[in-house]
């Protein structure tokens, strides 16, 4: 594949610039993983730089699956009404109503989960690994891998993204605000089921 075709590949994967492109490439050694992994670090670096800045602009992207009995809505805002008519932006929140639809989550981050709810899990993980006989100096250390897995299960930006699992919902966004150059969050959604 020539150089030129890897830019091509590389910007239709993750959104960025071509400049930034042939520079995460030179820094990774024309190593095509490595480049994407740069180009996602920085695409998080761009989302945090934009954090402060208010999404009051958006739209309402909505799936209702084949057999008309689940479907979900989700409310995707960004900073200008411009990036809310985009296309690139509704077929983004299209995307996520479709990943609500099928993974049924229940927050949109780990920090709306109650404090009791989350008691309540680590107490439930401690008694598991009391039963099984592990080490109480590891007893942290596993509980805490058991939360990552439970935000994992129940946190919409804490899970793999449907149609590209090596992504979480958060990666997604990431790459959204860095290709668009706004910033861009999930407000609110809402599940249906029959």
């Amino acid at each position: 594949m020539s150089n030129k075709e890897i830019i091509i590949k590389l910007r239709e994967q993750t959104g960025a610039g071509i400049m930034d492109i042939k520079e995460a490439l030179e820094q990774a050694g024309n190593d095509e993983s490595k480049a994407v992994e740069l180009l996602r670090k920085r695409g998080q670096k761009m989302s945090a730089k934009r954090a402060e800045r208010v999404a009051g602009e958006g739209f309402i992207g909505s799936y209702v699956h084949s057999n008309g009995k689940v479907g979900a809505m989700v409310k995707l805002q960004c900073e200008t009404d411009f990036v809310g008519r985009n296309e690139d932006f509704r077929e983004l929140a299209k995307d996520l109503a479709m990943h609500v639809t099928a993974t049924n989550p229940t927050y949109i981050k780990s920090d709306e989960i109650p404090e009791n709810v989350i008691a309540k899990e680590k107490e439930i993980y401690s008694e598991e690994i009391k039963k099984q006989g592990k080490p109480e100096a590891m007893m942290e250390k596993i509980i805490s891998g058991k939360l990552e897995k439970f935000y994992e299960e129940v946190c919409l930006l804490n899970q793999a993204f449907i149609k590209d699992d090596s992504k979480t919902i958060q990666d997604l966004i990431n790459e959204a605000t860095a290709k668009i150059g706004e910033k861009i969050e999930i407000t609110e959604f809402i599940r249906f089921q029959i």
